[in-house]
């Protein structure tokens, strides 16, 4: 589940990157582009907490987002990304997250309603130093996606840190970042990340 709106860079290299590890697993896999779909985060119309709803685990409203709800609920792991903006998930994600845990969630007692369970894993490209991500995010990070737990499995979160924002700095105000810099961690780093994440699709991680 890309919640990027670029497709072709960090989050979407790291997602492939796990795609292929899981379908060299042998796995049946679904790769979604968020930003292709037509969709808004909750709206809180409570049809999902209404004491007739037919099946409590499912968002009532109608949009482009629907239907891969209803996979996504049916499937046994998640493996998302998403670029982490002022400390929290792209806009896009966000209204996913809302929307795959709220029906998920009871009213009643605050435990879950899904049937199933889905195991969760994040890839979470920021700009931030690692140092910096556990000094001053990672607890609030943790805290912002702790509602996948209503979707009874386990969620792992997976910072990839000081990443490489474009290829050409020369052509953005961007002052504030050393593309040497940047471009020496890119190429220090990323590349075992991405061997991680295929080894964290194929189930090895």
């Amino acid at each position: 589940m890309n919640g990027s709106p670029r497709k072709n860079w960090n989050t979407a290299q790291l997602l492939r990157e796990a795609r292929r590890g899981a379908e060299a697993a042998g796995a049946e896999v679904e790769y979604i582009d968020l930003y292709d779909l037509s969709y808004n985060g909750c709206r809180s119309c409570l049809a999902c907490k209404r004491k007739n709803a037919p099946e409590p685990c499912r968002c009532y409203w109608k949009d482009g987002l629907s239907p891969v709800l209803e996979r996504v609920w049916q499937a046994d792991r998640l493996i998302a990304g998403t670029p982490i903006y002022y400390g929290e998930s792209s806009g896009g994600f966000r209204s996913f997250l809302e929307r795959i845990c709220f029906p998920a969630m009871s009213y009643n007692d605050y435990k879950s309603v899904l049937k199933g369970k889905v195991d969760v894993d994040v890839f979470l490209p920021m700009n931030v130093p690692m140092q910096m991500y556990k000094d001053s995010y990672e607890k609030r990070i943790q805290e912002y996606f702790a509602p996948f737990r209503f979707l009874n499995g386990a969620t792992r979160l997976f910072p990839v840190c000081d990443t490489l924002q474009v290829k050409d700095y020369s052509l953005y105000n961007m002052g504030c970042f050393s593309e040497e810099h940047k471009k020496a961690v890119y190429d220090a780093d990323f590349p075992a990340m991405l061997e991680f994440a295929f080894k964290l699709g194929k189930g090895e991680v």
